[in-house]
Parts: C-alpha cells; structure tokens; sequence
C-alpha cells in the first residue's frame, strides 16, 4: 500500500513545533502535562492556518486573533463548516492559555532568526478569571487526616501521605515524585521539586513527622519488601506510587470524611497555604514554602484569608450586624 506523504507545508510546521518543544524541555525544564498541551495548542493552531493556506512564518496578527476568536465563538473546529461535530466556547483561562503559547511559540521562532516581525506582539487574550480554590476548615481537615485507621501498612502510608501533603503544601507530582534522600527526619525539613524542575526546602509539622516515622519504620518496609525502591511512597507492590493511585488514595478518604464533593489532591496544598495565612504567616514565607515565582499567584490566598476574617467577624462582633439582618 502506498504511503500517502504528508504536505511540505504541514511537515515544515510540524518541525517547528517539534523543535520549539525539545527547547520548552531541554533549556526551560516544562513538565511533560505542560509539552503535551503546548503541542495540542499548536497543532489545533496549525490546522487553522492550513485551512487558509498561510504557514506559521506567514501568519499575520489578523490570523492569530481570528484563532482565538473563533474558539471563544464556539461551532466547529475548524475555519470552514463540514461535517465536524461543533464545539462549545473555549473559557477565557483556555484562551489565554493557548494565547500564551502562541506568544512563547512565536517568541521562540524570532529568537531562532526565522521571522522579523511578532503576529503575537500587539494580542489581547481575555482577563482570566480568578475562582477561589476549594479550603478546608481545620475542623475538615481533622476529620479527613483522621481517616486512615488501623496499622495495616496501606493505612501507614495514607495517613502518611495525607499528612506531609497538608503539612508542606505539596502538589501531587511532588509528593509521588519525592525520594527517600529527599527527607530529613532529623532536621524535620524536605526537599520537594517543583514546576520546570526547581527545588525548594519546606519545614515538616510534628503531626507528620510522626505519621512519616511510623510509616518508615512499620508501614514502608512491608510494602516495597526488600527491594531498592529510591521513592517515599510506594504502591502495595513495593513500586513508585503513581497519580492515579495518589488520586484514589485522597478520594478514598474524602469519601469517608464526608468531603468527596469539597476536595482533590490540591486541595490540600490550597488549605496548607490558608490556614498559614490565616495564623499570621507572611505572605512571603507561604509563596517561598508553595515555590511560586510570582508572589501575585500567592497572593490569591490572601482574599480566602480575608473572607475568613470576614466570618469571624460577623459572627463574633456585637455591632457587625443590625437586628433581623444578616451581612
């Protein structure tokens, strides 16, 4: 059967992205769920400019504004009707995610000396809007860390996990992704690598340090039987617990806490970074122990804080209120 050959036009497109891709892992350390949407982003984009019959060197800014127009108008994914199923409007974070990596795409491709000219240089995406995560109370969190029970080795390592994840903000990937060389139960410290590979150094509460000893010393050694497994947490065979497991492990859980409606994994690195706030730690500090680089992505936190503040005062202060009216 003969090979149909793809187009010079799509394949010239195709090592652009390629290429902008291995520079986005090798020189700027993105993570692999980062590459793989970047790639999504660009091939949808690429096909759009094949339906015009314009490459991505050619692109002018009317090109790259009617891509993202035609994503927040919804209908087909296409330029051209046909028989593709439609789509609904794209949300303003996913237009402005795609807008970024067309901005980092065509940045990239004039550092190179392939363009003169930036399509992107005057774009415009929409405001994100900013949702305010989902927070525990410290009652909720009591109730959920609470919930690995008994002195099965499973149970060692949840209650484990539960409590380093809630007790040093970690994210997912992070917590999966630490080594046993990563902690230190002296020094009550752990080393936890972050986005593009950047590692920070986050203090371990006394609650954890427990929950991690006895899990090292009863839970752990049961589980990976001998074998040299370098990760923290392991699975029920003895290997690297993965996300999906990790996922299960906190919805389990949250389940029999009553909770499975209020929480993901992130949650608890969105309750870490409230509660701190809440109890006088500066803002500062809480982006250094989450490794944010922007202290306006910490500053989110700040207005959870605030609307905490705002509870306690309307329940607590006599005059907050004025008789048969609620705030």
């Amino acid at each position: 059967m003969a090979t149909i050959e793809k187009p010079v036009v799509e394949r010239r497109f195709e090592h652009l992205v390629l290429d902008f891709l291995a520079y986005l892992e090798f020189e700027r350390g993105l993570s692999r769920n980062t590459l793989d949407a970047y790639r999504s982003d660009l091939l949808q984009f690429g096909r759009f400019l094949e339906e015009r019959q314009v490459t991505a060197l050619e692109a002018q800014p009317g090109d790259v504004a009617d891509f993202l127009e035609a994503l927040a108008r919804g209908g087909t994914p296409s330029t051209g009707g046909g028989d593709a199923a439609p789509r609904p409007p794209a949300s303003p974070a996913t237009i402005h995610r795609k807008s970024a990596c067309l901005r980092s795409f065509y940045r990239h491709l004039r550092r190179d000396g392939l363009l003169d000219t930036d399509p992107t240089a005057t774009l415009s995406a929409p405001r994100r809007a900013r949702k305010l995560p989902q927070v525990l109370t410290r009652g909720e969190i009591e109730k959920l860390l609470s919930q690995p029970r008994g002195t099965e080795p499973a149970a060692l390592r949840d209650r484990a996990l539960l409590e380093l994840m809630y007790a040093c903000g970690l994210r997912a990937s992070e917590a999966i992704g630490l080594e046993l060389l990563d902690v230190d139960i002296d020094e009550g410290v752990l080393r936890a690598r972050g986005k593009g590979s950047k590692e920070r150094v986050v203090p371990i509460g006394q609650a954890a340090l427990r929950a991690l000893r006895i899990y090292l010393e009863r839970g752990r050694p049961a589980l990976v039987k001998g074998s040299p497994e370098p990760h923290l947490f392991v699975n029920f065979r003895g290997g690297q617990l993965t996300r999906q497991g990790l996922y299960k492990i906190v919805r389990r859980h949250a389940l029999t806490a009553g909770l499975a409606d209020r929480m993901s994994p992130h949650t608890l690195r969105h309750t870490f970074a409230t509660h701190l706030l809440a109890g006088g730690c500066d803002l500062r500090s809480v982006q250094e122990m989450l490794g944010h680089a922007d202290v306006s992505t910490t500053q989110l936190y700040t207005h959870l804080s605030s609307e905490r503040l705002k509870d306690v005062y309307f329940r607590a202060h006599p005059r907050a209120t004025v008789r048969g009216q609620t705030p």
